[in-house]
């Protein structure tokens, strides 16, 4: 007996999404340390470490939401139900990176202001 007939393919990639995202704290922690990790009280510093994580971590997720919107392509078949789906995520994915880009852009030039 295989094991997909046991495991739906909707769990699998379900759990490899959950596995990803649980695995981002980790890797954005690993990306803030400096070599050796230090502590730092001055505020800018803290800010810029603060915006270069989230912005790892939205970039972990903007690629993981254009990989499923692309699987909600490919495995839509044809059906004009399942494309619509598949357009929104793709629009919902496409917006959330532009907000993602002016929420960046924004805390940088009030950064360089003050």
């Amino acid at each position: 007996m295989k094991i997909y007939s046991k495991i739906s393919m909707k769990k699998i990639v379900l759990g490899l999404l959950l596995l990803a995202v649980l695995a981002l704290p980790v890797v954005t922690l690993a990306q803030i340390g400096g070599d050796p990790p230090t502590i730092s009280t001055d505020l800018e510093t803290i800010g810029e470490k603060i915006a270069n994580a989230v912005w790892i971590v939205f970039t972990v997720i903007a690629v993981i939401m254009f990989v499923v919107a692309g699987i909600l392509f490919i495995t839509s078949q044809g059906s004009p139900e399942k494309i619509a789906t598949a357009r929104q995520a793709l629009i919902w994915g496409v917006a959330g990176i532009v907000v993602a880009i002016l929420a960046f852009v924004i805390i940088t030039v009030v950064t360089n202001i003050f």
